[in-house]
C-alpha cells in the first residue's frame, strides 16, 4: 500500500484502475499502491486493446499518447485550462462528455458491492474482496451503458 492523493484528499490504501466499454462491461483492470502516478499502468491496461481511449485530465502526457499510438490506441483526453485547443470530431466530443459512464461503474462497485472500506486484516482477503466485487459486478443483469444507437447517432456524423 502507498500513501496517494486524490481530488478528495490523501489516502494510504491502493487505487483500482479500469478499462470498460460502452456497454459497461470491464475489459481490463489493475491494482496497483496509492502513490503510483496513474498514467503508469496504462500501457498494460490496453495491451491486448485497439480504439480509442478517453480519460480524464489525470492521463494527459504526450510520452503516454505516443506509446499508446503504438499499440494502436488512440487516448482522448479533456484539456487543462492553460492548454491550447485541439480539434476533436463531433463524435470524440460526444463520448467525452459521456465519461460519467466509468464514474457510475466506480460508485456501484463501492457502494453496492462495497469495495471501500478499511476492515481487512490480510493482502489474502482484501485481494479475493476486489475480485469477488469485479465478478459480481460482471454478472450484473443490468449494467450503467452509453445507449449508443446508430439511429440517434447518424446526424451528429453527417454534420461533421
Amino acid at each position: 500500500a502507498g500513501r496517494g492523493k486524490s481530488s478528495t484528499g490523501w489516502f494510504y490504501g491502493f487505487k483500482l484502475h479500469l478499462i470498460v466499454n460502452d456497454q459497461g462491461e470491464i475489459l481490463s483492470f489493475c491494482i496497483t499502491p496509492g502513490n503510483v502516478d496513474d498514467r503508469k499502468p496504462v500501457p498494460d491496461l490496453v495491451k491486448s486493446l485497439t480504439g480509442k481511449l478517453f480519460g480524464d485530465r489525470g492521463y494527459i502526457s504526450r510520452k503516454l499518447t505516443d506509446l499508446l499510438a503504438h499499440q494502436n490506441v488512440t487516448l482522448i483526453t479533456t484539456l487543462k485550462k492553460n492548454m491550447k485547443p485541439h480539434a476533436l470530431d463531433v463524435f470524440d466530443k460526444l463520448l467525452l462528455r459521456k465519461r460519467s459512464l466509468i464514474e457510475t461503474i466506480n460508485d456501484q462497485l463501492k457502494n453496492i458491492g462495497d469495495l471501500e472500506h478499511s476492515r481487512h486484516r490480510s493482502l489474502s482477503n482484501y485481494l479475493s474482496n476486489i475480485i469477488a466485487c469485479l465478478v459480481a459486478y460482471t454478472y450484473q443483469e443490468k449494467k450503467p451503458a452509453l445507449q449508443l444507437r446508430e439511429a440517434d447517432l447518424l446526424p451528429l456524423l453527417q454534420n461533421a
